[in-house]
């Protein structure tokens, strides 16, 4: 599976990445068939709190699933991205077994 990090304006710290790509992984738990992982982070609004954008995209056969989550810090956000992803793949999951 290959996880590509983009950061638009500003530069992802390495440790951020390492972050991204631990948490990226675990997604194969749920659905193992994912072939990408595409995670774009932005600073939106910059004076505010909550400004800190997460828009992540996997890309599994016939399908792309998407969530885009906007929190105080990064890791956050991509967490929370990567659960509402994970219920997406359960859901993708559980709509292929029925047919």
């Amino acid at each position: 599976m290959e996880v590509r990090i983009q950061s638009i304006h500003f530069d992802a710290t390495e440790q951020l990445q390492a972050f991204i790509q631990r948490k990226a992984v675990k997604l194969e738990k749920y659905y193992e068939d994912i072939r990408k992982v595409e995670v774009v982070l932005k600073v939106v609004k910059p004076e505010t709190a909550k400004n800190k954008e997460a828009a992540i995209r996997v890309f599994v056969p016939n399908e792309e699933l998407y969530a885009e989550k906007v929190c105080d810090t990064f890791e956050e956000a991509v967490d929370n991205g990567l659960e509402a992803l994970s219920k997406q793949l359960l859901k993708y999951k559980e709509k292929l077994r029925g047919k």
